[in-house]
């Protein structure tokens, strides 16, 4: 019979490590009042005139649907994000969510799938360099849960990189651009994640726009 696991020294001391816990409660609670500021900024966002208007949506698109997610094993590490706006209807995805991932970066992805997502496919290629050198990557993934991002997961969408882009574009199904932000980054600590998350919507509505 095999014994139980037993606990390292170290493994031991941070489970008596009361402060630690507390540490991560209060952290978690910062992280969650940032999203709820990014969810406010957003939805004034989408209520500029004629923003929500002009979007290209898929059938029963909600304007007000969105959702917040906490969990712990994002690969073994927590999460939280925002969805909003927020559109899951079997094959049609029309999201942008604003990630926290515990020990990795926080990242602001539009997730789209489905009848509409050849339009946005063209709109990528046609209003390319509004888009482009922004701090944008493509997905290379296959599946659009993958939130790892550098060579093999992403592509950076530069402005040299249009033909590449296009190319890689005409072979998927779905499309998952995302800006990544290490937890490095002086923005995260200074509770910027709203305004960035607001910004990188900004910059992806090219593709999302009727015109």
């Amino acid at each position: 019979m095999t014994g139980s696991p037993v606990f390292t020294d170290e493994e031991a001391a941070l489970l008596a490590d009361a402060q630690f816990f507390r540490k991560k409660a209060r952290i978690s609670a910062k992280v969650r009042a940032q999203l709820d500021a990014t969810y406010a900024g957003l939805t004034e966002e989408l209520g500029q005139s004629g923003l929500r208007a002009s979007l290209v949506v898929p059938p029963g698109f909600d304007p007000r649907a969105h959702q917040f997610v906490k969990g712990e094993q994002l690969e073994s590490f927590p999460y939280q994000y925002l969805d909003y706006p927020k559109h899951f209807d079997g094959p049609n995805k029309f999201t942008f969510r604003t990630l926290f991932w515990w020990g990795h970066h926080a990242a602001c992805a539009l997730i789209l799938e489905g009848e509409c997502v050849k339009q946005y496919k063209q709109h990528v290629v046609d209003r390319f360099h509004q888009v482009a050198g922004q701090e944008l990557e493509l997905s290379l993934a296959p599946t659009l849960w993958e939130w790892k991002h550098g060579e093999g997961y992403t592509l950076p969408i530069t402005h040299d990189r249009k033909a590449q882009i296009a190319s890689v574009l005409a072979e998927r199904r779905f499309m998952k651009i995302v800006r990544f932000v290490p937890m490095t980054d002086p923005r995260l600590q200074a509770g910027l994640l709203p305004s960035l998350s607001r910004e990188t919507f900004r910059s992806l509505l090219p593709i999302m726009m009727a015109r």
